[in-house]
């Protein structure tokens, strides 16, 4: 399963060319600083911002797989963690990050209000976090539904398996990290980018006529 992210994540419509190129813009100039990548996965965002001079990545996920695929990608480029991000970040130092980004997985956990927690205590001051999520739009039209519903359920991705990610409401996603002590900077409802039109133009066309991920930059005051 994981080898099939991995492959979905580095050139679909959705991952390569909406969601993570609306993560990277905001992330501004990354030269020297200090990235903690959560849900890194098979290590796509943690490669680019390496290649736009992050000075130390590291990655945690709770897959082995993908970060088997992150750690060929990235070599030894990265600090990769294996950890289930329902549990304490216990092993991060305090204040030792300049940037956070959690691509995609936010939607996913249960203990959110403890990553958040967690994700302010390990960033500097003034430090920034990036977080993406299923728009609340794209998952009424896909799961049906009311547009208040909060709950989980189930996406099939192949081979038997499903992913079980929780519906939020528009209200709940950016209260939730309001909440949590950040300051919102920016908000973005992506759109794909040209590349996508040649690839995946059923999917390119898609968010151009509907809302499929939200992206938000905060800052740690």
């Amino acid at each position: 399963m994981g080898r099939q992210f991995a492959a979905q994540a580095t050139d679909s419509a959705y991952n390569a060319y909406t969601e993570r190129p609306a993560m990277l813009g905001p992330a501004g100039d990354v030269t020297g600083r200090h990235v903690l990548d959560l849900g890194c996965g098979a290590g796509h965002l943690a490669a680019a911002l390496r290649e736009r001079g992050a000075a130390r990545i590291v990655g945690v996920d709770g897959s082995q797989s993908l970060l088997d695929a992150a750690g060929e990608r990235l070599g030894d480029g990265a600090a990769l963690h294996r950890h289930d991000l329902e549990e304490p970040l216990h092993f991060l130092a305090d204040a030792s990050f300049d940037l956070v980004v959690a691509g995609l997985v936010h939607h996913h956990l249960l203990a959110r209000a403890q990553l958040l927690s967690a994700i302010r205590r390990v960033l500097l001051p003034g430090g920034t976090l990036l977080v993406s999520t299923t728009h609340p739009t794209d998952d009424r039209v896909h799961f049906g539904g009311s547009s208040f519903a909060e709950e989980r359920v189930e996406l099939p991705f192949g081979d038997g398996f499903a992913l079980v990610p929780g519906r939020m409401t528009p209200e709940t996603f950016p209260c939730e990290l309001l909440g949590a002590g950040f300051v919102l900077e920016e908000l973005r409802e992506p759109r794909a980018t040209e590349e996508a039109r040649h690839t995946e133009p059923r999917r390119y066309d898609k968010t151009h006529h509907l809302p499929v991920f939200l992206c938000v930059r905060l800052r740690r005051p």
